[in-house]
């Protein structure tokens, strides 16, 4: 009965190793769909976050609709938040586009050296998808 017990509990932990091996695999440095910058794909607890770290036109955050904000520079920006990875892809997250000011509810998902971003209103299918290729 030990060993059941003892197999049980390492073959819980050795998924849960597994998963979030899986799951970190999106971590890394990614062109913008026009490589006209670089994002930041980062974990921070059990979320992942995405940061403009390079801009061939930096700029202000001039379309903020909150005024106070609007002085900060683009580089450096957190622009994806709060994402959680589950079945493959990760959920539930935001995508703040600096174009425009607007938040969207986001999805993301690897499919070789890109990541796929679908920003959206309301539910997913209805949405815009953008590539972003990993920088080796």
């Amino acid at each position: 009965m030990k060993k059941v017990i003892f197999f049980m509990i390492a073959a819980l932990l050795f998924g849960a190793k597994e998963t979030s091996a899986q799951a970190d695999k999106i971590i890394g440095t990614y062109w913008s769909p026009q490589k006209d910058g670089k994002v930041e794909i980062f974990k921070q607890g059990n979320k992942y976050y995405g940061k403009i770290i390079w801009s061939s036109n930096p700029r202000k955050d001039a379309k903020n609709p909150k005024p106070e904000l609007r002085s900060r520079e683009i580089v450096g920006m957190t622009f994806l938040t709060d994402f959680k990875f589950d079945d493959d892809e990760y959920i539930d997250g935001e995508i703040y586009d600096p174009k425009s000011g607007k938040t969207y509810s986001c999805k993301m998902w690897l499919e070789g050296s890109y990541l796929h971003v679908k920003g959206y209103i309301g539910i997913s299918l209805l949405g815009r998808t953008e590539k972003f290729e990993r920088i080796n």
